[in-house]
């Protein structure tokens, strides 16, 4: 089944697959109040005169895309250029038939072939499916990391201390 889909890097013309593919991991993931970004903005993002994220697309010419792996290059001061995966996403219906793995795979070559000091991501606590799937592939479940973030509404009203 997984040799009729093809991994390639994706185009601007795929970005509304690809925004379905996030909405669905947002529902997934109990987390669709904070899906905001539309297809314009991923486009923009994406495609503009400064890209800010790749994407990998698993396509087939019957169904079309059904899996995607969306990432960017960060910096570590410790290890230099880095590969951050933000998201690895197949439809439900076509998970459990190898796209992941795909997915991860070419995203993994391409990683080696740039010689990046890491390939990293998140994955829930609770979404054993995932833990499983990326501990089979070997990854390293790092849990001495503590996530932290400013969301958009705190930096809205952020104002500094006056000095």
């Amino acid at each position: 089944m997984t040799s009729d889909f093809k991994i390639r890097q994706a185009v601007a013309a795929d970005m509304p697959a690809v925004h379905a593919l996030i909405r669905e991991l947002a529902i997934y993931e109990r987390a669709e109040h904070e899906f905001v970004v539309t297809v314009e903005q991923l486009t923009a993002d994406g495609y503009g005169p400064v890209p800010i994220f790749e994407c990998l697309v698993a396509e087939n010419e019957t169904v079309g895309i059904v899996g995607m792996a969306l990432f960017y290059t960060k910096y570590s001061t410790w290890k230099g250029a880095c590969i951050y995966l933000e998201d690895l996403v197949v439809q439900e219906n076509f998970r459990g038939f190898g796209l992941g793995k795909r997915l991860l795979e070419v995203l993994m070559v391409l990683a080696r072939d740039r010689k990046v000091g890491r390939l990293e991501w998140q994955v829930l606590d609770w979404n054993s499916p995932a833990i499983g799937f990326y501990e089979k592939m070997g990854a390293v479940l790092d849990e001495e990391w503590i996530n932290c973030k400013f969301t958009f509404e705190q930096l809205q009203a952020f104002r500094p201390e006056k000095r």
